[in-house]
């Protein structure tokens, strides 16, 4: 199982065990960040698990959708390395990926 870094909205960092075949919000919501409201259950239609993505992992990651890609223009905490984590999906590739828990909107 992949050991990923959450970043939590206060900077502190855990460290979690990611099964691989679920997605990273999954993860992060079972690991007990409540700060990571997925609202729509993971179906890309909220915005609310939105993460910034150590950009190192960017190439392991999927292609960004287009309705992804309007959710979070929605966000004023946008950048470059924005993502929800309900459209990652657990690899062994993401072994070490360390994320943020972007600031609500």
């Amino acid at each position: 199982m992949p050991q990923i870094t959450v970043i939590n909205q206060s900077g502190e960092e855990s460290s979690v065990e990611a099964v691989e075949g679920r997605t990273l919000m999954e993860t992060i919501r079972d690991n007990g960040f409540d700060e990571l409201l997925a609202l729509c259950g993971g179906c890309c239609s909220c915005a609310t698990c939105h993460v910034h993505v150590d950009p190192s992992f960017k190439d392991k990651l999927p292609e960004m959708s287009e309705d992804e890609n309007d959710l979070l223009d929605s966000s004023e905490h946008r950048d470059e390395n924005s993502r929800l984590s309900c459209q990652i999906p657990i690899t062994a590739e993401l072994e070490g990926l360390k994320v943020t828990i972007a600031q609500e909107d």
